[in-house]
């Protein structure tokens, strides 16, 4: 597994689970967006704040959670595809009620 360093985090997308608009019309595998939404998969351990004291990072593993569209670097790991973002590039947590 991907260690993040500072306060970065791993994600997984969740796929969209929709290949048709809401017309019925065929969505073509090119012309999707890439979902915003994702599972942390890991988490580094934060960054140090002007004080030099260390600030934990929001999130934990299993969050799920809502990024930028343009948010992160696409890596490739053990034939997954992973998104790392920064801490600040989370919009949000989807939290279950």
């Amino acid at each position: 597994m991907i260690r993040p360093l500072s306060n970065r985090v791993v994600v997984q997308r969740l796929e969209s689970s929709s290949d048709r608009t809401s017309g019925g019309l065929y969505i073509p595998e090119v012309a999707k967006e890439k979902p915003t939404q994702g599972i942390v998969v890991a988490v580094g351990e934060g960054r140090y704040g002007n004080s030099g004291l260390l600030i934990p990072v929001d999130v934990s593993t299993g969050d799920r959670i809502i990024f930028g569209k343009y948010s992160g670097s696409d890596v490739q790991f053990e034939g997954k595809e992973l998104l790392i973002v920064r801490e600040d590039e989370i919009l949000g947590v989807i939290e279950n009620d």
